[in-house]
């Protein structure tokens, strides 16, 4: 365990130097005493350790010496010991030599003390006791501020306790000494951890990976890729929903910019494809690693401790371009950040809630998870995820499945008999904490709709109501299959497309393709007679002008006419038969042409976007219905 008291511990020895007063008057045992804060200083903990017990042993009444010899058996973690001596101490409050201090410093070390045995009530209650006891000189040191600011946080805690059930995965997940940092892919049929056979210098980590079957079984983790494992150290990785993209951290590599870099990987065609370093746009001669890729792969978060932070590891970001390069990382922004360590990120799949770990936010003691949400485009100040999710080990790792039932972490157990093992648990995640609205998973593959061949088309699910595009991913072009998220948003589309191939809109909603296992997209290649339903283009009732949710549908058209110079069009406007047939052929006419008039704006010359009107003659599907009637009210392109 780390000397995390090392701080509070020479705060104490200082003053009492200061002092130079003591309970006790015998001159052998305060000799004895000072030998063991020179060790202290030195840290010679358990020679220390020692010289405090000979001088307790010759004077029982050494109350300074019990305050040292505690709070040195809490840097090293022996916390029974510590309570025993704490104790001990205590018990010689009643003397006639027990100052005012004595008492303060006993009180400090037990709230120090509960604050690491997890007892927050009971080290709320000791600090509430104490703190009148403290001098006025203590109330502004770092030590008290710190201290109080803790207190604070804990009474916003205290009663609102969680139970969570913790569960270990089963064999044959667990098989080795250390494995830590899982994720998994959307559908939470693949697990991806790193996993190393032990702490020595030629144990070196691999990142492995496992599948679950449809009975809830897993199979025997396996190295993720000849092409990805190397004779270097290879872990801490991020995967997009779909499984496709992989970003990881490898270390001393013979490419690297520093110490530890990240590296990307494609899979294609369903194999993984050599890596790549990440370049100096992401990388630095610093310790870069512990990367989160968004859902869909195009923003990268990761925990550094290069120059220009604002702590000792801060959380960066790196955004995709259009030409599939990275931009230069930037700062997540003091919101986030704080003068001491942020690690970790995590970005749930809904792009708007960032989980990571930090010890410089107010927790119940070392690293707490926190979630910070995107509102409006930044980060909203860390919630910490409370007791006892967070408690008073550090936690620097959560996952959380894209459907919200579980969370994946990492727990280490330490053992003087035993070496280190870390293991990969479960929980229930709680429904308390709002992840945000809920998310789908669609599954499916993408085909020539001519030759049945896979095709690796693009698959972009964009809200029609500020068409900002949510997710985009790509279908393999192995066997075409893709996997889709779906935020259950007010109105979204899909849109399917490839070169050289009509494209495919879908109207999420009114499609009903949320939560399909094999949703099949058919691409028809682009010739001359054929056609597609021009969705998500939309008109007011009994109206022709297009409405501003239109403007999705409309610029993947002008996509398509750029990408086809020498395609021209026919665009058709139908209606329902609600209404004369000469008014429903004069407004689908009006339709029609209300998006020419867009494509003429946009450049295109008029002989390129010719228009038809067929009012109600061609429905798609009888008219007996207010859905079929809407499905009937459509735009039409034709190949000409």
């Amino acid at each position: 365990m780390r000397p995390i008291l090392v701080g509070i511990l020479l705060f104490l020895t200082i003053s009492f130097a200061k002092a130079q007063s003591y309970s006790i008057i015998d001159g052998r045992a305060i000799r004895m005493y000072q030998e063991a804060e020179e060790l202290t200083l030195s840290r010679q903990y358990d020679a220390a350790i020692a010289k405090y017990k000979d001088a307790i042993d010759r004077e029982g009444s050494f109350l300074e010496a019990y305050v040292k010899l505690a709070q040195l058996q809490i840097t090293q973690g022996k916390l029974d010991e510590a309570e025993k001596t704490a104790s001990a101490g205590k018990s010689r409050l009643g003397g006639k030599n027990a100052t005012k201090q004595n008492r303060a410093d006993i009180g400090w070390v037990f709230s120090n003390l509960y604050l690491k045995q997890g007892e927050f009530q009971k080290a709320f209650d000791e600090f509430q006791a104490t703190e009148p006891l403290f001098d006025a000189s203590f109330r502004k040191s770092s030590y008290y501020l710190e201290m109080k600011n803790q207190m604070e946080f804990l009474a916003t805690q205290l009663g609102n306790f969680q139970p969570i059930e913790k569960e270990k995965l089963p064999e044959p997940l667990n098989q080795f000494q250390l494995q830590y940092f899982p994720v998994l892919t959307a559908d939470g049929e693949q697990i991806l951890f790193t996993k190393r056979d032990g702490t020595g210098n030629n144990d070196k980590e691999d990142i492995f990976m496992s599948f679950v079957s449809p009975e809830g079984n897993w199979s025997k983790p396996q190295s993720i890729a000849q092409t990805i494992n190397s004779i270097y150290n290879e872990g801490t990785c991020s995967v997009t929903a779909d499984g496709n993209i992989l970003i990881y951290t490898s270390c001393d590599a013979p490419d690297s910019e520093g110490s530890c870099d990240l590296y990307i990987a494609y899979k294609v065609n369903g194999m993984w494809q050599r890596p790549r370093n990440m370049g100096k746009n992401v990388n630095s001669r610093s310790w870069d690693s512990q990367p989160s890729l968004s859902a869909d792969g195009r923003v990268l978060f990761f925990s550094s401790n290069r120059k220009g932070g604002y702590g000792g590891n801060d959380i960066w970001y790196s955004i995709m371009q259009n030409d599939a390069t990275w931009s230069e990382a930037k700062n997540l922004g003091d919101v986030v950040n704080t003068p001491k360590d942020e690690i970790s990120p995590f970005m749930f799949f809904n792009n708007e809630i960032l989980f990571f770990a930090s010890n410089g936010h107010p927790g119940f003691g070392g690293m707490d998870i926190q979630l910070s949400k995107v509102v409006d485009g930044e980060f909203t100040k860390p919630e910490n995820l409370g007791w006892p999710i967070n408690d008073q080990l550090d936690q620097v790792a959560l996952f959380i499945t894209a459907q919200k039932d579980y969370a994946y972490f990492t727990e280490l157990t330490t053992s003087e008999k035993e070496h280190d093992r870390s293991l990969l648990y479960r929980f229930k995640f709680p429904d308390e904490i709002s992840l945000g609205e809920n998310l789908t998973v669609t599954e499916g593959k993408v085909f020539n709709s001519n030759t049945g061949e896979p095709i690796d088309a693009t698959l972009s699910l964009v809200s029609l109501i500020n068409d900002s595009t949510l997710y985009r991913f790509n279908a393999d072009g192995k066997t075409g299959a893709f996997t889709m998220i779906y935020p259950d948003k007010a109105i979204s589309g899909l849109y399917v497309e490839k070169k050289g191939y009509l494209p495919k809109i879908f109207n999420v909603e009114r499609d009903n393709i949320k939560n399909v296992k094999d949703l099949k997209v058919e691409l028809v290649p682009v010739a001359a007679g054929e056609e597609f339903v021009f969705e998500n283009v939309f008109f007011e009732f009994d109206e022709y002008s297009l409405k501003p949710e239109s403007i999705s549908s409309l610029k993947r058209l002008v996509k398509f006419l750029s990408e086809n110079p020498n395609v021209n069009i026919l665009i058709i406007g139908h209606t329902d038969n609600v209404g004369s047939a000469n008014y429903n052929q004069t407004l689908s006419l009006q339709r029609a042409e209300s998006v020419q008039k867009y494509l003429i704006e946009q450049g295109f010359h008029q002989g390129r976007v010719l228009v038809e009107g067929k009012g109600d003659k061609e429905p798609m599907v009888k008219n007996d219905s207010p859905e079929n009637k809407a499905l009937n009210r459509r735009i039409t392109i034709k190949v000409l």
